[in-house]
Formats: C-alpha cells, structure tokens, sequence
C-alpha cells in the first residue's frame, strides 16, 4: 500500500504502516540467525506432524483403519466357496476369487 503526499499514517487501517507487500495486517518474516525466515504452511504443518501427540494420534487411527479394514476382507471371504472352505486366502486371492465369482453368478442370471 503506498502513501500518496495527503495521507497521513493514522489514514491506514489499523494504524499500519506502509508495507512492501502491499497486505494489510501481513507479519513480516522472523528474522533467525540473520536469515528471513518465512513460515509457509507446509512448513507449519510439517512442524505440527512432528510432534509425539500428534504421531500418536496418527498411529492409533490408522490402527483403526486397518482393523476395519481386515475385518471388510474377512466378511467377504465368508461369503466367497473355496475348497477347503478354511483355507487361508491373501487380499489380492479374495479380491480376485470375489470378482470371479461375481462374474459367475451374472452368468447365472443371464442363462
């Protein structure tokens, strides 16, 4: 924001002073070991995600996330036939048995 010769500092919003970057209310960067320092948001974020209660939290959702997840996979292997019908399938062997079997019954109704 520039100043015309008229406007006086007490004209500005706040009672700022003219400023380079042209915001009103912008922080100037911190100056830190005689370097600019300027605090963008990835880099508040990245500080923030480096905390221990922060990892925790992370760590315990996503706990979670897999349990739901195993549990999704167990439901669809009940419902998959397999011979034996206990035997021990993989994600991809259950994702792909069910989309065969999927494939099998629309071939059923279609007949």
């Amino acid at each position: 924001m520039m100043l015309s010769p008229e406007q006086q500092d007490s004209d500005l919003p706040w009672g700022q002073t003219d400023t380079l970057s042209g915001q009103c209310g912008s922080v100037p960067p911190e100056p830190i070991d005689g370097k600019v320092k300027v605090h963008s948001k990835v880099e508040k974020r990245r500080r923030r995600r480096a905390t221990a209660r922060y990892r925790s939290a992370h760590a315990t959702r996503e706990r979670i996330r897999v349990v739901a997840f195993n549990l999704a996979f167990a439901k669809l292997r009940k419902l998959l036939p397999t011979l034996p019908p206990d035997k021990k399938l993989s994600k991809i062997e259950i994702l792909r048995l069910a989309i065969c079997y999927m494939s099998y019954l629309n071939h059923v109704l279609d007949i």
